[in-house]
């Protein structure tokens, strides 16, 4: 029986118009597409409107994507491609499958024999790592540091640790709310010399890239940060 694709589809950040940073052979690939699996359908079809589909949105076959899925989920996602025909996977923002749930349908697809086609698009992480100027040779992201206390600071001091042991640039994300509370955290428990970049609504207008020592961060007012999904990285050991 033939097998169609898995598309990973990357999303447009903020909102922006995906033709300034999406390349045109992945619109076109999913503007061809009438098969979606997605994180959350709302915001998958305003994207999709977005792109410009060569079919009405209500014929689009849209399904969600559990946060927890079963081996059953999988295989009622995966059976039309086993069947052969082509879908797209996508994230709310970014590269799916990248701090993101739609991994593991993309591991029950190689499983299951059916090809996964990576689409070049934005990924947050890896825009933030270029434009930081930190060690782009040893890096590791960890997604969402532990929110309370002491905690928090137990799990900045270990990556700040490792960083200085391995010439490691660490990536972690928050949630935006908590975006100033963990800025706080770090710049209170970093060795001064600790290179920190904040990288803010990236492609967006409102886009801001900074990378400080922590004693300059401590020096000056605090970043406005609130409501801002921002990419948190550092670097420890380094005086320059």
């Amino acid at each position: 029986m033939p097998q169609g694709r898995l598309y990973l589809l990357p999303v447009s950040i903020g909102g922006n118009n995906p033709e300034a940073v999406l390349p045109a052979d992945t619109l076109r690939i999913a503007r061809e597409l009438g098969y979606f699996i997605v994180e959350n359908a709302k915001s998958a079809r305003a994207e999709l409107k977005r792109i410009g589909l060569s079919r009405p949105i209500q014929e689009l076959d849209i399904r969600e994507l559990p946060r927890e899925a079963a081996s059953a989920d999988l295989d009622d996602l995966l059976a039309p491609l086993a069947a052969g025909r082509a879908a797209g996977l996508m994230s709310e923002a970014g590269a799916p499958a990248v701090a993101d749930p739609g991994a593991q349908l993309v591991h029950a697809a190689h499983a299951r024999g059916i090809a996964v086609v990576p689409l070049v698009g934005p990924s947050s992480l890896l825009l933030a790592l270029m434009a930081s100027g930190l060690n782009g040779q040893c890096f590791a992201f960890h997604g969402y540091l532990p929110v309370r206390e002491p905690g928090r600071s137990r799990r900045i001091a270990e990556l700040e640790r490792a960083s200085r042991r391995e010439r490691r640039t660490q990536i972690f994300i928050e949630t935006p709310y908590r975006n100033a509370a963990l800025f706080a955290a770090l710049t209170e428990n970093c060795s001064p010399d600790t290179l920190l970049c904040l990288a803010s609504e990236l492609t967006t207008s409102r886009e801001t890239i900074m990378t400080k020592r922590v004693d300059a961060w401590r020096a000056g007012p605090p970043p406005a940060l609130d409501k801002r999904p921002t990419v948190f990285l550092l670097l420890a050991g380094r005086s320059d």
